[in-house]
């Protein structure tokens, strides 16, 4: 299955996956969404900033499900897996008081992050304006023009 997963550009991630710094892609959700259960090892995720093309493109190593998070749960896994995620140990503060109140965290440890050879836009049309991923069977379905 591929994935496109929308990113915000201001925070600067997709540089991270490209270095390694960042080799985790973290969803965290008040009821479980897409791609909770739709994304398995082998899957193959595409990552694009909001307004971009797909410019990048890793494997999906593993996933890791949290379910019935509390907030002092939410505060663990981001201390345990923030630095993978590519949050500085600096931010974890903000990123704790953006996720507290969620109740599941999906992390999907990636593998062999590649720049896409030719970036291309993507259509959302029956996904929703604000889908911030998309899950298909094949990406090249939905790839624009």
């Amino acid at each position: 299955m591929d994935h496109v997963a929308i990113m915000k550009k201001s925070w600067g991630l997709l540089p991270k996956i490209l270095s390694g710094e960042k080799v985790i892609e973290s969803r965290w959700y008040r009821n479980r969404s897409a791609p909770w259960r739709t994304i398995a090892a082998g899957d193959t995720v595409y990552f694009k900033n909001t307004g971009e093309p797909v410019t990048v493109r890793a494997e999906v190593l593993k996933i890791v499900r949290l379910e019935g998070l509390t907030p002092g749960a939410v505060k663990a896994a981001l201390e345990k897996y923030g630095a993978r995620d590519g949050i500085a140990a600096a931010d974890l503060g903000s990123y704790y008081r953006r996720f507290n109140d969620t109740r599941y965290a999906l992390l999907i440890f990636l593998k062999d992050p590649k720049r896409v050879r030719r970036p291309f836009f993507i259509d959302k049309t029956g996904f929703g304006a604000m889908a911030a991923w998309i899950s298909v069977d094949d990406v090249a379905k939905i790839i624009k023009g």
